[in-house]
């Protein structure tokens, strides 16, 4: 039921993988050039053992608050990522409409369950309405009595 132009289910995934696979590609470049930079400031040479500062790391709340479970950027690339995809869902040019405001997906539903409904009403309703006046007999008579 794709429109021509509208990408497929296994182009709009590969899309999506290759937006996280990027952002997770920037976030530990990110990481290891802060390592190496905060290594550089501190005089590290790489030969003396390293000693981690837990109270120095991003994220650690010396208050006693938790921190939170995601850090800021992969919530920001999760973000981007859904962004993406719902900006991918929608359609790419309007549905075409048939005749005041029904499209032509609704029309052929429409045309090949009213026979269907119709038989079935035909079947069922006089049974069911039949049911549903006694119960309510039964319940004005019950009131009365």
């Amino acid at each position: 039921m794709r429109q021509a132009g509208e990408p497929s289910v296994e182009e709009i995934l590969e899309s999506i993988k290759k937006v996280i696979a990027r952002d997770n590609r920037a976030d530990a470049a990110e990481a290891r050039a802060e390592r190496v930079e905060s290594a550089d400031l501190a005089g590290d040479d790489g030969d003396q053992d390293e000693i981690l500062d837990l109270a120095a790391l991003d994220g650690v709340e010396e208050a006693g608050e938790p921190a939170p479970l995601l850090a800021e950027e992969a919530a920001s690339s999760i973000s981007d990522s859904l962004a993406a995809l719902a900006m991918l869902s929608q359609p790419s040019a309007p549905p075409q409409i048939v005749r005041s405001g029904e499209t032509s997906l609704e029309a052929l539903t429409r045309d090949l369950l009213r026979p269907a409904l119709a038989e079935w009403l035909d079947t069922n309703l006089p049974a069911l309405v039949e049911k549903l006046v006694a119960a309510e007999i039964a319940r004005i008579v019950s009131k009365k009595g």
